[in-house]
């Protein structure tokens, strides 16, 4: 079966997207599927791509550049920039290339509907969730209401729109939500992920609160009292300023071009043409708005949950039974936002949740029961709180979770028994037999699912050769030796097995889920423990699932 790996969009996660591309391809079993890449540029358009193009380190890397000395997207660039060498691929020839669209993309446009509504339109199966579970997925105004409805949680919230922001006193404003919501005050972009959008005001500070409530609308004002750097462009040198018109390129901490002048209307495409208009404006002294032409329209607050942050993803099987997955507890974080996300080392991550078997089941229930009752198939992350009190607070369900080597759904499925390339099998093989539930195209999808059915069961008959990758005490060696594994059982020739030589005399099979600890003394310590009860407990649960691909 021909797999067309989808990466990038247009929305602002897709860097995080191009680490998942390059994820699936080195992970997709090739016994069983072909990977053709198909980039998602800025503006929309498929491409398709060789496998080089996953090797550079970001995607603006990967992508053309001018003359500028500005490293911008391909929306800062001219509009036929990238036909010269990535050839545009129309939604109608998706089937002349691959059978299925796998799905590495994230944000709006990418995870809400939009792209699965249109490959529905063009006859093209699709991983993750259907139109359902995507749309309410990507809505976190929404997901509040609608998760309140399935469990009868209660968390406090407020709304504003940007009209009634603009015409708001300000003061007052925040005032009244301090009074309603207490401090600290979550502030976040309804329709985005990765945390991208989401700011805590901690304190009684009012131009913190607007900076806040700005990087979440993704505009900018103008004006000597504004709240943003560029107010005090005049006073910036002209280092100064290219800086900061390169950070407003950013996807996850600036409002990204194209932006629009909201006055006028103009919209400036590149980083180089806003340092000339910013110095046309300042000399002008009127007060000017600026906004990303994907700008939210509003804003959600929430109040600060004190507890045990979580993350916790969901299965299915064939009849639309939920598991869900062993919690991941994120800790030694201040708040689990892109920068400690994606950018530094310091945020920890343990399996399960540090807190009873009770505790974790009551979080494995109610993340199962919101994945069904709000619409969601195939497979979800959805994250949450455990209070001191006990109490299981759920929000932001995520329709197609970050795809990189160490994702939490991937250290999660682990648990259960699956590795990397037998989860994208899973995926795959799940999506497929949800898609034949829209009853669309329904024959067609019966055979490819058979097809896959029938070359699971003949491996499961005459299994792989097996191949043990041994590996010594050291850090490097077990690194290498979890890369040298994953190659291997994304062959689809062999069966891996690692084996770890701590001496002459001792020796340790190492099972798949701890393929994901970091260091030699973390699998040590994990191999001298017992197993927790939970994660034995979930893997039995599950194990009608897994045993299809193990």
């Amino acid at each position: 079966m021909k797999i067309g790996i989808f990466f990038g969009g247009p929305a602002r996660e897709r860097e995080v997207s191009f680490a998942g591309g390059r994820t699936a391809l080195a992970n997709l079993d090739k016994g069983l599927f072909k990977p053709v890449l198909v980039f998602v540029d800025g503006r929309g358009r498929f491409r398709l791509v060789p496998p080089q193009f996953l090797q550079s380190p970001t995607l603006r890397d990967a992508l053309p550049q001018d003359n500028s000395g500005f490293s911008v997207y391909d929306e800062s660039l001219a509009t036929d920039a990238l036909d010269a060498t990535l050839p545009e691929l129309r939604p109608e020839q998706f089937r002349d290339h691959f059978d299925l669209a796998f799905l590495a993309m994230h944000g709006p446009d990418c995870e809400d509907g939009a792209i699965q509504g249109l490959l529905e339109w063009h006859k093209m199966p699709y991983t993750g969730p259907g139109l359902v579970g995507s749309a309410v997925g990507i809505n976190k105004i929404l997901q509040n209401e609608l998760i309140a409805l399935a469990n009868g949680q209660q968390k406090k919230t407020a709304t504003i729109s940007r009209d009634a922001y603009e015409q708001a006193d300000k003061a007052q404003f925040f005032q009244s939500l301090v009074d309603h919501l207490g401090l600290p005050i979550v502030v976040k972009a309804p329709h985005q992920g990765s945390s991208i959008g989401v700011a805590i005001v901690r304190e009684a500070d009012l131009a913190l609160f607007c900076r806040s409530v700005e990087q979440c609308f993704f505009t900018m004002t103008v004006q000597p009292d504004g709240w943003s750097k560029v107010s005090e462009w005049s006073s910036l040198s002209a280092d100064e300023k290219n800086e900061l018109a390169q950070k407003m390129v950013s996807l996850d901490s600036g409002i990204s071009f194209p932006i629009v002048i909201e006055q006028t209307g103009e919209v400036i495409k590149h980083p180089a043409d806003f340092v000339t208009k910013l110095d046309a404006i300042a000399q002008q002294g009127q007060p000017v708005s600026l906004a990303s032409l994907n700008a939210e329209d509003e804003v959600l607050f929430e109040e600060f949950i004190t507890g045990q942050e979580f993350s916790c993803g969901v299965i299915q099987d064939d009849d639309q039974i939920a598991i869900a997955l062993p919690p991941t507890e994120i800790y030694n974080v201040t708040s689990f936002d892109f920068e400690s996300k994606y950018k530094l080392n310091t945020t920890k991550k343990r399996i399960p949740v540090d807190t009873s078997l009770e505790n974790n089941r009551k979080i494995q229930l109610a993340v199962a029961q919101v994945f069904s009752r709000l619409g969601i198939n195939v497979y979800s992350r959805i994250d949450g709180f455990l209070t001191p009190s006990g109490d299981v607070l759920l929000h932001d369900p995520n329709t197609i979770p970050g795809m990189s080597p160490s994702s939490l759904i991937f250290k999660q499925m682990a648990e259960i028994g699956l590795n990397l390339s037998n989860s994208l099998t899973y995926l795959i093989r799940q999506s497929l037999r949800e898609r034949i539930r829209t009853g669309k195209d329904t024959f067609h999808l019966k055979r490819l699912l058979a097809s896959l059915d029938a070359q699971l069961a003949a491996r499961k008959a005459n299994p792989l050769p097996e191949r043990v990758v041994s590996f010594g005490p050291t850090d490097e060696e077990f690194i290498a030796a979890k890369q040298q594994y994953n190659e291997l059982a994304a062959s689809g020739t062999v069966l891996p097995s690692l084996m770890y030589i701590k001496s002459k005399l001792e020796s340790h099979e190492i099972p798949v889920n701890l393929l994901f600890k970091d260091t030699i003394a973390e699998l040590e310590t994990a191999l001298s423990e017992p197993r927790h009860p939970l994660l034995i407990e979930t893997a039995e649960h599950a194990r009608h699932i897994t045993e299809r691909y193990v």
